[in-house]
């Protein structure tokens, strides 16, 4: 039988059982519901270690059978997304370097007057009823407009975007599901091809000037390094990866930050007298209810021990980031919400090379969300009426609805 962890009551909180399998031991082999067997990681100073630990290879190759049977990929499939995701070094150290030399520091600060801007025109449509719902309201449309506008991709497309993001990291044994996670992949392969077509057509310059590039797709296309720029085939699966990772986990961010201050008063009125602290509570919200519950599959590529237990090479491992984040060995009193905490270790983003590289522009969209909505609808509270209800992601965890009221109010 699948583990406990795939019920549906531990989809709205599965802290509790996290807790008792961080204290029943450091490794779990877990049975998901295709039957694919995975160490499941709980503790926190072990999930640091593994999301960094060069014997765990992102790299499908390793576990090509388990990844097939699991639905993930279809057959053949073995190299269709050549990204810095499913590399290790040395591929994924090249691709990362390619990817620096456009996803600049400069190109992300000159976001965030326009992301100010998309947060309050967001907001100023909501505002005047009284009612939200702040998935579709807000923390989906924010994230990715920004990651539209920031690639170069229409914005108009965005309702296909969530169709295919959402079905690629949608486990395949989610009944009632739009799509494949294959289909979606698939899909997103086919819009970049043509895509990145038209945007070499229009290329600025053919040399390696990325900041004279208007978009991130331009100055991808253009990124040289001493190895050369990426392939193709590696440029349309890394604006694919962009894509989905540049919105999905935003959008967690600010919905589950939302609720958790909406269900701790006291820390929602000291942000709201003390809005410095906005950038320690994105960092808290990130490891209180965080966006990435269990890390993407890892395989070992030798025999692991890890916390005292060894873990056979060619096994499937998960780090469990969300059972991480409540390890008391780690922070103290891990199940409270404390806005001042900023402990910035947190595993929300990744460790290791893998490391979020577009980790400052989801914590910019962050705060300008939850500040802007405090400052906006300062008594702002869940409308209990309205059930809660999240996603059914193995990987991320996240609301696909947040339900607020507060008093109607007209833009600025």
């Amino acid at each position: 039988m699948p583990h406990e962890l795939y019920a549906p009551e531990n989809r709205t909180d599965p802290y509790p059982l996290y807790a008792r399998l961080r204290a029943e031991a450091p490794v779990h082999l877990i049975r998901d519901p295709n039957g694919i067997e995975h160490y499941l990681i709980t503790r926190y100073e072990d999930a640091r270690a593994a999301l960094a630990d060069p014997r765990l290879s992102r790299d499908p190759k390793h576990a090509w059978e388990a990844l097939r049977r699991s639905g993930l990929y279809p057959e053949g499939g073995e190299g269709s997304e050549p990204h810095m995701l499913n590399s290790d070094p040395p591929d994924h150290t090249r691709l990362r370097r390619l990817v620096a030399k456009a996803f600049t520091p400069r190109r992300v600060e000159a976001m965030q007057p326009r992301i100010q801007q998309i947060t309050d025109e967001l907001v100023d449509a909501f505002a005047p009823a009284g009612t939200a719902d702040l998935i579709p309201a807000l923390a989906f449309p924010l994230p990715i407009t920004v990651i539209c506008e920031l690639l170069g991709v229409p914005v108009a497309d965005r309702a296909d975007f969530r169709l295919w993001s959402t079905a690629a990291v949608t486990p395949t044994y989610v009944e009632g599901s739009a799509m494949t996670p294959p289909e979606a992949n698939r899909r997103l392969r086919e819009y970049f091809t043509a895509l990145v077509a038209e945007r070499r057509r229009a290329l600025r310059t053919a040399d390696d000037d990325t900041e004279a590039q208007p978009d991130l797709l331009s100055a991808l296309a253009v990124a040289t390094t001493e190895e050369g720029r990426l392939t193709e085939q590696e440029l349309i699966s890394t604006a694919g990866l962009l894509l989905v990772a540049g919105h999905e986990t935003t959008v967690n961010l600010i919905g589950n930050g939302m609720l958790a201050l909406l269900r701790n008063r006291d820390q929602l009125r000291l942000l709201q007298r003390r809005p410095e602290l906005l950038p320690q509570a994105v960092e808290e919200f990130l490891r209180y209810d965080g966006p990435v519950e269990r890390a993407m599959l890892r395989v070992a590529t030798e025999d692991v021990e890890i916390g005292g237990v060894v873990i056979p090479a060619g096994s499937l491992v998960t780090v469990g980031v969300a059972a991480a984040h409540r390890d008391p060995g780690r922070y103290p009193a891990p199940d409270r919400l404390d806005v001042t905490r900023g402990d910035r270790t947190h595993l929300g983003f990744g460790h290791g090379i893998h490391f979020c590289v577009g980790a400052p522009v989801s914590r910019m969209e962050g705060r300008a969300a939850v500040g802007t909505l405090l400052r906006r609808v300062p008594d702002v509270v869940l409308d209990e009426s309205v059930p809660l209800r999240w996603r059914p992601t193995g990987v991320l965890r996240g609301l696909e609805t947040l339900p607020v009221r507060f008093t109607p109010v007209g833009a600025p």
